[in-house]
């Protein structure tokens, strides 16, 4: 069983292994009862917020964490894959200026890509 921080940690790893753009990693552990993390993340097209999803559900499935809900994948635009204690959010670029989860969350510590665990060969 993983972390929350390892489970970002393979979150973010495989986001900027498939080419996602502006990976942030809010720890909210003090903030919601919803997550220890956010992680949140730009794709260039409504395709890739979908591979972006499909691969991190992967990674994590692998370790031994499939997700337990899935919104949004049929529109493209914003999906969110809650893993319970971490939830992943895939936008394209417009969609996550318009609704600006880092503002919303701006009480949250933002955790460095560097200080996280990646994932285990």
């Amino acid at each position: 069983m993983l972390t929350p921080k390892e489970m970002a940690g393979i979150a973010a790893a495989t986001l900027e292994d498939k080419k996602g753009r502006d990976i942030k990693v809010l720890r909210t552990t003090d903030l919601t009862v919803l997550a220890d993390y956010f992680v949140l993340c730009t794709a260039t097209s409504s395709t890739h917020v979908k591979s972006l999803t499909d691969e991190v559900d992967k990674a994590l499935s692998e370790a031994g964490e499939p997700p337990r809900r899935r919104e949004g994948y049929r529109g493209g635009d914003w999906i969110l894959l809650d893993f319970g204690c971490v939830i992943v959010h895939i936008f394209r670029q417009e969609t996550r200026e318009f609704y600006n989860l880092e503002h919303l969350w701006s009480d949250a510590e933002e955790v460095p890509l560097s200080s996280l665990p990646g994932p285990t060969a």
